[in-house]
């Protein structure tokens, strides 16, 4: 636990980023002396005083030009205490990988898209009930406190979610709170589970400065940062439910972590729940999107000795599916199937259509990325894949994204670019040996000779019958010039023929 001196400076760092502050100053505010508030920075933080200074000013600048606040750069440098904007600038593409415009350009694509979306709400069977009672706050802010909870309503109410404002309607309750002075505000937001009492996801959002578009983007993200928590909670609650009182939609949310996993063992696991959902309730609009889209994974990652019978069983499921209505997160999964089926065209129009619904899904964005991947758009990928991870860095498909930021970057020519996005998305789901196939020919064609040999031995381990020949049978809709690069790459890099 931080000593109390510790903890006061932080928060007087944090109540007034752009300050430059002193040791003395931060010191005096502690009540202790310089040199020991320096040692204690150092023995509990790991950093200076001013080291922790920088990293709360990144942090602050990050999430002013994520919220896509009016202004520009160098005065979102100037407030988070950055004199030079041209150092600024370089140390925030050292930390975020990307630089201060390329984070505006993208809020600007996300901004755009919500602005677009049409007043469409696509109800769901089976839609979660959260109940929201609104925004706690002082007198003085209540106005933004009512636009915040209406806007919020309004961004949960897009994900499929029902928004009650009756507590006893609802398993899951949703509170938030408005804390802090003048233009400095603190929004802080808790997630319960009404029958255990359980906390289950926590949230702050810190912003400077608030219009109508920032508000609106902030609603949206929070509801999208909550997505991942609430379908955890659905699941478990799932996975706790007697077999015999197991509902369609039950088993398909008891199937869903098998289909994200995107390995073999989670497919076949999750093929058995969703053929009994399917057998129950043939109308399920998720269980049959879900099917699909695993059945496809069988064979895009090799899964599979029958790969013309698991398509040929996606192609019937991905109809049936387009049949049905769904939420954002049904059309997204829909979308994934049909891009693996090679159908972009349709798949782009079904993704258009779960962006229309709920702009803040990541799931639907991290599809659009593999979309413009396919159609050989490797710039608007990466932005979209990035939108994705903004959204839901903590989703279980994240890993997803990173990998498809690597591929982007490999048909773009960034050889070593690629292999270190496939190298974090591997590291973060290690069973997704199939990015190796990718990883490996993105390590050849950057020069990287040792890397390329142990990436391909990973491949031939997990996948010890994979040739040359085969590779074609299982590879994604790719465009036949970067079909050939992989295939190509993989030869010369010792696959057997």
């Amino acid at each position: 636990m931080q000593p109390r001196t510790v903890r006061r400076a932080l928060e007087a760092m944090q109540a007034n980023v752009g300050h430059r502050w002193t040791i003395k100053e931060l010191a005096a505010i502690a009540g202790t002396s310089g040199r020991t508030l320096q040692r204690q920075f150092l023995a509990f933080l790991g950093k200076t005083p001013h080291a922790v200074l920088r990293d709360i000013g990144f942090e602050q600048a990050r999430r002013e030009l994520l919220l896509g606040l009016p202004g520009k750069i160098m005065d979102v440098a100037a407030r988070s205490g950055f004199a030079h904007v041209g150092r600024f600038a370089v140390e925030y593409r050292r930390r975020y990988g990307e630089t201060p415009s390329q984070t505006v350009k993208r809020q600007a694509v996300f901004s755009g898209a919500l602005a677009a979306m049409p007043p469409l709400f696509i109800p769901s069977r089976n839609r979660l009930t959260l109940a929201f009672a609104g925004i706690e706050a002082a007198s003085d802010h209540g106005e933004i406190a009512r636009d915040m909870a209406s806007d919020l309503s309004m961004a949960l109410s897009r994900t499929g979610i029902a928004v009650t404002r009756e507590p006893s309607l609802a398993r899951y309750q949703l509170t938030g709170t408005i804390r802090g002075e003048a233009a400095r505000l603190r929004l802080l937001f808790w997630l319960t589970d009404r029958e255990s009492g359980r906390q289950l996801w926590a949230h702050r959002e810190d912003t400077l400065r608030c219009d109508d578009v920032a508000e609106e983007n902030l609603a949206t993200r929070i509801a999208a940062a909550l997505q991942p928590c609430l379908r955890s909670a659905e699941i478990e609650h799932a996975m706790q439910k007697p077999r015999c009182e197991l509902e369609p939609h039950d088993l398909a949310l008891r199937a869903m972590p098998g289909v994200l996993s995107l390995d073999a063992e989670g497919n076949a696991r999750a093929l058995e729940w969703l053929d009994l959902a399917m057998e129950r309730d043939p109308g399920d609009a998720l269980a049959i999107a879900l099917a699909a889209w695993a059945h496809l994974q069988r064979v895009v990652y090799h899964f599979t000795a029958e790969p013309l019978h698991d398509r040929a069983r996606a192609i019937e499921l991905t109809r049936r599916a387009m049949a049905l209505s769904g939420d954002a997160t049904t059309l997204a999964v829909l979308g994934n199937a049909l891009t693996l089926l090679g159908e972009l065209d349709v798949a782009a129009q079904v993704i258009t259509k779960a962006l229309s619904v709920d702009g803040g899904s990541a799931w639907a964005w991290g599809r659009s990325g593999w979309i413009d991947v396919y159609r050989g758009d490797p710039e608007s990928a990466i932005e979209r894949f990035n939108i994705a991870l903004d959204l839901a860095p903590h989703d279980a498909l994240a890993f997803n994204s990173q990998i498809g930021i690597g591929c982007a970057h490999f048909f773009a020519g960034n050889y070593a670019a690629a292999a270190a996005w496939q190298e974090r998305g591997l590291s973060q789901h290690p069973s997704a040996f199939w990015v190796h196939r990718t990883m490996c020919a993105a390590y050849l064609h950057a020069g990287a000779w040792p890397q390329a040999r142990r990436s391909l031995g990973m491949l031939r381990v997990h996948y010890p019958e994979l040739t040359v020949s085969q590779l074609p049978l299982g590879m994604p809709p790719l465009r036949p010039a970067h079909s050939d690069l992989v295939v190509e790459a993989l030869s010369e890099a010792g696959l057997p023929a």
